[in-house]
């Protein structure tokens, strides 16, 4: 066991977790390893105050994974790519969802920045700025910044979210799906959601694209 005690605990926390697992549900892990057909993809944002199993209840197998800071899917991010499109090609994804979250640092980070933005490539050199950019100038675009914190924060959350939606809706893996459905058959759907710190509650922007509305 590690000398490390928060280490440690995770390693306990999990050993116990699937000791009641497997007394509720014997045949649960057996079946876990079989396969997977989520019916979701989430592209949320890797703050740890957002665990997507956790916070919609989910059983392992339900939800296929992508976050990072800010919540952003970025057209030339091959990462990115290449689990979207293996999740709705391979896996049979119907519901993509990309989901912000209040009080996020990656968006104040970027609200503070767009005062001293300016139109073009990125010029940042750390790694983090330059993945920010693109919220940074969505920020700018904005004019937000004549605004208390507390209140353009929030629009810039969602508008981010919107942002992200769009993105997702140029990619060839969702209009491939859109003409002739994914993998396994099946519309696939593009949602933007907002989870609000404060009182855990999922806010759903009604941004919903499908096959109808591309």
């Amino acid at each position: 066991m590690s000398e490390h005690p928060v280490i440690a605990r995770l390693f306990a926390s999990n050993a116990q977790w699937a000791a009641d697992v497997d007394q509720a549900e014997p045949e649960f892990f057996t079946e876990l390893a079989q396969g997977q057909s989520p019916p979701v993809l989430w592209i949320g944002c890797a703050d740890s105050r957002v665990p997507e199993s956790v916070i919609t209840g989910s059983r392992p197998g339900t939800i296929f994974v992508l976050r990072n800071i800010a919540n952003q899917f970025h057209l030339d991010d091959d990462s990115a790519l290449s689990a979207l499109t293996y999740a709705v090609d391979h896996l049979g994804v119907e519901h993509v969802v990309v989901v912000g979250h209040s009080e996020c640092g990656g968006a104040s980070a970027c609200f503070n920045a767009a005062p001293s933005y300016t139109s073009g490539e990125p010029c940042a050199t750390e790694a983090i700025n330059k993945w920010l950019y693109p919220v940074t100038a969505l920020a700018a675009s904005l004019h937000l910044s004549s605004a208390p914190k507390e209140e353009a924060l929030p629009i810039l959350i969602e508008e981010n979210v919107k942002m992200q939606v769009d993105n997702l809706s140029q990619t060839p893996a969702i209009t491939n799906a859109w003409k002739n459905k994914n993998g396994k058959g099946k519309d696939v759907y593009i949602h933007g959601w907002v989870f609000d710190l404060a009182s855990g509650r999922l806010k759903d922007l009604r941004v919903s694209r499908g096959p109808s509305s591309k």
